[in-house]
């Protein structure tokens, strides 16, 4: 499926498989293969942004995927983010929808709704809010009609 695809019915919390269609290089070809690995991989669905209109052009919607963590003893040092628009030439499929039950983590800011966690329950997923301190951060259930909100969680950092 196309990009805009994803962009129209992938729900956040979706893993995205996308890939160039090209074969697999052999591990010998370092380079050739880090170059596919930049067009052929697998990520969370954490962010769908609109078209933004600059002065002189219209930057087109865009999804962005978290791809996974860089840590060291327990401690995130790198996340690895990938963004695609929806003119990527790529094809993309959902590998997984979030099951019905589980709990998303969501931020608002800049118009947009950003996906931090998803876990399996509303306890879960505020331990998770307590832990990690976001004051900011509101749940959905997900396969709750209309996307209603399980509630706001108001704890400090």
């Amino acid at each position: 499926m196309s990009a805009t695809t994803i962009l129209d019915t992938a729900p956040l919390g979706a893993l995205i498989r996308y890939t160039d269609n090209s074969p697999k290089p052999p591990a010998r070809f370092t380079k050739k293969l880090a170059a596919w690995e930049r067009s052929n991989g697998v990520g969370r669905l954490v962010k769908k942004e609109p078209p933004r209109p600059h002065a002189t052009w219209i930057a087109p919607a865009s999804f962005t995927l978290h791809e996974g963590n860089f840590s060291s003893d327990g401690v995130i040092l790198v996340t690895i983010m990938r963004t695609h628009s929806a003119d990527s030439a790529l094809t993309f499929e959902m590998a997984e929808v979030p099951k019905p039950g589980q709990v998303r983590v969501l931020l608002d800011f800049g118009g947009c709704t950003e996906l931090l966690h998803l876990a399996e329950s509303v306890t879960a997923a505020e331990l998770w809010i307590a832990r990690e301190g976001y004051r900011n951060a509101r749940l959905e259930i997900v396969g709750s009609e209309d996307g209603d909100r399980a509630g706001d969680a108001e704890l400090a950092a």
